[in-house]
């Protein structure tokens, strides 16, 4: 195997372990946003609804740019035909430059920024990431 297969193949690898910590994050705001909603507008009464309004409300706009990022990183990971060799370190890139919390940043940005202050579990997440996404 030549080096350039092994550096390639070690990205890809390093893109699943990111992949697998987004989707953990992912989860995380999902949860702390919607606590944070539910002070805000009351108790959501199903997962359908959650649903719903995960999708459709403005409070959690801000995820789907998150959820985006990992269908493109799916795309790439279980893709049928190969990928090209510039795409994972891309998709690495990408990854550190979203995921910037900013409390005068982007409304993205801020609202990591927040969920990060209000909760230990996706400050250790962010942390742990971004020591993942500084090898890239």
């Amino acid at each position: 195997m030549s080096s350039s297969n092994q550096s390639f193949d070690s990205t890809l690898q390093r893109l699943r372990e990111v992949r697998r910590l987004l989707l953990r994050l992912h989860k995380a705001l999902l949860d702390s946003e919607k606590i944070v909603y539910e002070q805000v507008y009351g108790q959501i009464k199903s997962n359908g609804e959650f649903l719903n309004l995960v999708i459709g409300h403005e409070w959690f706009n801000w995820l789907h740019q998150i959820s985006q990022l990992i269908v493109r990183i799916d795309e790439v990971l279980f893709a049928k035909k190969p990928v090209a060799v510039e795409q994972p370190n891309q998709l690495l890139e990408q990854t550190k430059n979203l995921l910037q919390p900013d409390n005068e940043g982007t409304t993205l940005g801020q609202r990591y920024f927040h969920a990060i202050q209000r909760d230990p579990e996706i400050a250790l997440m962010h942390v742990e990431l971004s020591e993942m996404l500084a090898k890239a």
